[in-house]
């Protein structure tokens, strides 16, 4: 494992601030790509912000934020998000079609109005770097300018988990859940 934990009697105080800012969150523990991170306790602190807003404060229904991620995490091969976002995206009420979908890099052919607007909008700018006037234009018609921006970020704060991920080589805790070699 290349940043193996880092067993709490041997933090210091940096990683101890971390560490409980982080159980004290949403997130409740540190895992994920906390663990890697607590290597470097002033990015991690600075990241561990930035996830909780995103991940926890955005105007986006958990379904369709976790078609984000999904997406993100599927672009960037990330069986590490992959894994534990599809069963989140699974409790929010994403179809089962949808996922096996993004796994396969293919365009889900049930989606609604909401759930195609984040799609089309996270796969082009992934995928092209670039969102067609049309596709903005609907996104932000939706959720305004704020929300532009936030699906924007949830593909950017997703896709420098999936590297610190990738770069960590991660062991999966179910591989049997990640559709894909990574």
């Amino acid at each position: 494992m290349r940043f193996p934990p880092i067993p709490q009697d041997q933090w210091n105080d940096e990683q101890r601030a971390v560490a409980e800012a982080i159980s004290q969150g949403p997130r409740g523990e540190v895992r994920g790509p906390f663990v890697p991170l607590l290597h470097a306790p002033e990015l991690a602190s600075k990241v561990q912000e930035l996830g909780e807003s995103i991940r926890f404060k955005t105007g986006f229904p958990n379904a369709l934020l976790e078609i984000a991620v999904l997406l993100t995490a599927r672009h960037h091969d990330c069986p590490n998000i992959w894994e534990s976002h599809s069963k989140h995206a699974r409790k929010a009420g994403v179809a089962r079609e949808v996922i096996a979908a993004i796994a396969m890099r293919q365009r889900p052919a049930s989606l609604g109005v909401d759930e195609t607007l984040v799609h089309d909008f996270c796969a082009a700018l992934l995928g092209a770097h670039n969102i067609p006037d049309a596709t903005f234009e609907a996104v932000v018609a939706c959720w305004g300018k704020k929300g532009a921006v936030e699906l924007s970020g949830i593909c950017g704060y997703y896709g420098m988990l999936a590297t610190i991920l990738n770069a960590a080589e991660r062991p999966l805790v179910d591989s049997a859940s990640v559709p894909f070699d990574a």
